[in-house]
């Protein structure tokens, strides 16, 4: 096994379907592609083509859910769908995060409990700006404080998003949502025992992460999104030193090729020995991950 990737999207229709409108402006922005929706969803892969992605990559998928209705309208990826993949391929995928929509209230807690007790998923992730909720705000509270007595890791958004970016107001997503001072420091000092993962470099707010990776130790970080090379001087010095066993490799696939990743890291010129932490031996740890 080369790499635990802990932040990987569904690539398949029902993924496709529910960000069809960003998918189509990330297309249009990234790859100056004007495309139908027909088009956009023609690409979609089966649930084998996806699997199949992480075996030929030598990669332990972690797949992350999607739902963000009550902002978007879209509709979401079903997490019993999602456990369901990560049950039928164990040679690709080795966990899943449910996603849940944070303003569907007692649904939103009834559905955490479903697919931490019942689907056996790691934890939840959440989407700020595009679900367009702070996690600070008290109203939300009883979210943290189920997560934390279920022992279910939280997987927050941090910094910008390819959702809407370069298209005119971005596509009504607003990045005030996504800063880790105050909004995700609030909800790591007042539930210690929520086990928090800030995803994604963070930038341009990434000093404030690093900054509460290295003050609350119930959050670390993970790097998905991004190639190595792009990452801030700043960025990449820590890595080498005081967050070595803090940060974890991610695709955000299918947006970045696996193997681009590694070629990318690889250049950076890390030591063999972090470059192992950052692959795979920081995820076995702070995710408790047994790999056979």
């Amino acid at each position: 096994m080369k790499a635990i990737d802990v932040h990987a999207h569904i690539s398949t229709r029902e993924g496709t379907a529910s960000m069809l409108k960003y998918q189509k402006g990330i297309m249009q922005y990234y790859m100056k592609m004007e495309v139908s929706d027909e088009q956009a969803m023609s690409l979609a892969k089966s649930d084998e083509q996806m699997a199949q992605d992480f075996i030929d990559a030598d990669v332990k998928g972690i797949l992350v859910g999607w739902d963000a209705e009550a902002n978007t309208g879209h509709p979401r990826v079903s997490n019993d769908y999602l456990g369901g993949v990560v049950k039928r391929f164990p040679q690709a995928f080795v966990g899943a995060f449910a996603c849940v929509d944070p303003w569907k209230g007692q649904m939103a807690l009834h559905e955490i409990e479903h697919c931490i007790r019942d689907l056996g998923m790691m934890g939840v992730k959440f989407q700020q700006a595009a679900q367009a909720f702070y996690p600070n705000d008290h109203r939300f509270d009883p979210m943290w404080d189920l997560c934390s007595s279920l022992g279910a890791v939280v997987q927050f958004h941090t910094g910008t998003t390819g959702l809407g970016a370069g298209l005119p107001g971005g596509m009504g997503i607003h990045l005030k949502y996504t800063r880790a001072i105050p909004y995700i420091d609030d909800v790591a000092a007042d539930f210690p025992q929520l086990h928090i993962i800030c995803c994604h470099p963070s930038w341009p707010w990434q000093e404030d992460t690093i900054a509460v990776v290295l003050h609350k130790a119930n959050v670390n970080m993970e790097l998905s999104g991004w190639s190595p090379k792009y990452f801030t001087d700043s960025l990449k010095r820590e890595i080498r030193g005081r967050l070595q066993d803090r940060v974890m490799f991610g695709s955000d696939y299918p947006l970045i090729p696996h193997q681009r990743l590694f070629q990318d890291y690889e250049h950076e010129g890390y030591p063999p020995e972090i470059l192992e932490k950052i692959y795979y031996k920081n995820a076995q740890r702070i995710l408790d991950i047994s790999i056979p």
